[in-house]
């Protein structure tokens, strides 16, 4: 049809819809559904047996959304926030909701946060952590590193230079202070 100046804005009726458009209004009339068969008001029984269960108790120290008013029936208790990092996810979990990216960013800290409070634990041991065979440095150098990266067209090249940097970066920087205190305290002494 072509455009006319005078043309109506009435809008075309369900039957003229229909002619038209193959499959329009397939959801207005119960039998026109493709699913309609299968399709009832009321669910027929499934045969699964489930009542809900006896709600575990709560102390209030479990953390939990605030777009939530109760934990769920059976919740984990293994591994209890505690310290600095457990103190940045309680504040994500108490102030931000799961859309805010503040609380996701908050919960990720924490867990950084975590990971060198465990670095530091891991000094006071009998066992340190060991960033040379931890990270799998000695791995890449019997493995052919330069051959298996080269000319494969990998991605991963455009950031291998940070690698040892983010790695390695941390231990060197805290020998440097760890050196930089000894020093400081063998001149004042």
């Amino acid at each position: 049809m072509p455009y006319r100046a005078e043309h109506s804005n009435r809008a075309p009726s369900s039957d003229e819809l229909r002619a038209r458009i193959p499959g329009w209004g397939a959801d207005l009339d119960a039998a026109q559904r493709p699913s309609w068969p299968m399709e009832t008001a009321e669910p027929q029984p499934t045969g699964a047996h489930w009542e809900f269960p006896e709600r575990q108790p709560d102390d209030g120290s479990r953390e939990r959304s605030i777009e939530h008013e109760t934990l769920p029936p059976v919740f984990g208790t293994a591994q209890p926030l505690r310290g600095v990092s457990g103190s940045i996810r309680r504040l994500a979990y108490r102030r931000f909701g799961e859309g805010k990216n503040t609380r996701w960013l908050l919960l990720v800290l924490g867990d950084r946060v975590e990971a060198v409070g465990a670095h530091l634990r891991s000094f006071a041991t009998l066992r340190p952590d060991n960033p040379v065979t931890q990270t799998g440095v000695l791995g890449e150098l019997r493995a052919h590193p330069v051959r298996s990266r080269v000319g494969r067209g990998r991605v991963d090249l455009r950031h291998a230079w940070l690698d040892p940097l983010i790695v390695a970066g941390p231990w060197v920087l805290g020998a440097a202070l760890v050196g930089s205190l000894l020093l400081r305290g063998r001149r004042r002494g």
